[in-house]
């Protein structure tokens, strides 16, 4: 019923996205309750299996119930379709962007607590993250129902505007992927999507190994993401009023309102994890969550056309996987030039190499948190000055 009396109000999403945003805490909050009694009661039937890092505290974590991510989904998604309208583009490839990489995540968890600790083979796991790219990079280059919002029509060759903070501020701070084809040629300006979807792809491949690499410490991936979220709320809701685009000079997207609904459902599923979350954690997310929080930040990143800020905005993603990315090839370097492979990092990522320095993991996710606080900034002044 509420969902009928608010759905369509042009001045309501701000209500919608309040009322979203504590149904799903109340929603996840009471689930987790239930969850950890329940897996305690059952002997821990869900409980994670711990790799052996050698690390301080790594056995204590043994049990701990896994795949919390199910209920970050559930909470969000219940949310989000009782207050946001489903007719709406966004908010549909939000919906199956979820879903989808939900599932993959799912599975993995269920054959790392079953089967074996490994999950899901890297190159299965990558196909599937490569599906949801395509998914998402054709549906909003090529949809109509985003054509006339997001691309320009110039002799019926289609332009995709994207958002590049470092360009001068006479220029808008706009780029144009066709630019780039152009420059080559004025007559393949026709082909971006060739520019533009493989830009999408490794956006999701990185950004959503990103959030599942950095999900190796209480509170760490849930208090970073929080902060990422938050972020791209106010990103927007600037981009879907023309009066607050036009002043911070950000691409106006009007149909973009109702992803904020969504992201309001995210936010408050996430805080309620948190809680839960913190050292010492009496639940995880697991792949379930970790996969789906990186690619739906990714996505709404792409919608509100800042997919290239990301490196910025993900800073803690960024660097989590960089340092896997060094250790690997360094390794692999100095073997293949002495015959026995070095490490840079104590280990990677490099949350782990502070920890075997000696540092309490409550403090490391503390400290990222506040790095990611302060990336978070930095996007918001170079995307406004």
């Amino acid at each position: 019923m509420v969902r009928f009396l608010l759905l369509f109000s042009e001045n309501s999403v701000f209500n919608r996205s309040l009322l979203a945003f504590f149904l799903s805490f109340c929603i996840a909050f009471i689930l987790y309750k239930k969850i950890i009694n329940w897996n305690r009661n059952k002997k821990n039937i869900i409980g994670e299996n711990i790799r052996n890092l050698d690390i301080l505290g790594q056995k204590e974590k043994e049990g701990t119930p896994t795949m919390g991510g199910i209920v970050i989904i559930f909470s969000t998604l219940v949310s989000t379709i009782l207050f946001s309208s489903l007719k709406n583009i966004y908010v549909i490839i939000l919906i199956i962007t979820t879903i989808y990489m939900g599932g993959i995540g799912f599975i993995d968890d269920y054959i790392k607590i079953k089967y074996n600790k490994e999950g899901i083979s890297v190159i299965n796991k990558l196909l599937g993250q490569i599906i949801l790219g395509f998914f998402v990079g054709i549906t909003i280059y090529f949809n109509d129902s985003v054509q006339d919002i997001n691309n320009i029509k110039k002799n019926n060759n289609k332009e995709h505007i994207t958002t590049f903070p470092l360009l001068k501020r006479k220029f808008g701070k706009k780029f144009d992927y066709s630019s780039i084809l152009e420059w080559y040629n004025k007559g393949y300006k026709k082909y971006t999507w060739i520019i533009f979807i493989p830009i999408v792809i490794f956006t999701m491949i990185f950004i959503s190994n990103g959030a599942n690499i950095t999900d190796g410490m209480d509170g760490l991936t849930a208090g970073v993401s929080l902060i990422i979220f938050i972020t791209l709320s106010i990103i927007s809701i600037i981009s879907s009023n023309r009066i607050y685009s036009n002043y911070f000079n950000f691409i106006y997207i009007p149909n973009i309102k109702e992803t904020i609904v969504f992201s309001f459902s995210f936010i408050g599923s996430l805080i309620s994890f948190i809680w839960y979350n913190t050292y010492p954690a009496k639940i995880f997310m697991g792949d379930t969550g970790s996969l789906t929080i990186g690619a739906v930040i990714a996505t709404l990143a792409i919608i509100n056309k800042k997919e290239l800020i990301l490196p910025i905005l993900c800073g803690i993603f960024f660097i989590e996987n960089i340092s896997v990315i060094i250790q690997v090839l360094y390794f692999l370097y100095y073997k293949k030039k002495y015959g026995v492979g070095k490490r840079i990092f104590l280990m990677a990522p490099i949350h782990h190499h502070f920890q075997k320095l000696g540092y309490h993991e409550n403090t490391i996710s503390n400290r990222f948190i506040i790095i990611q606080i302060m990336f978070s900034v930095l996007v918001l002044i170079l995307l406004i000055y």
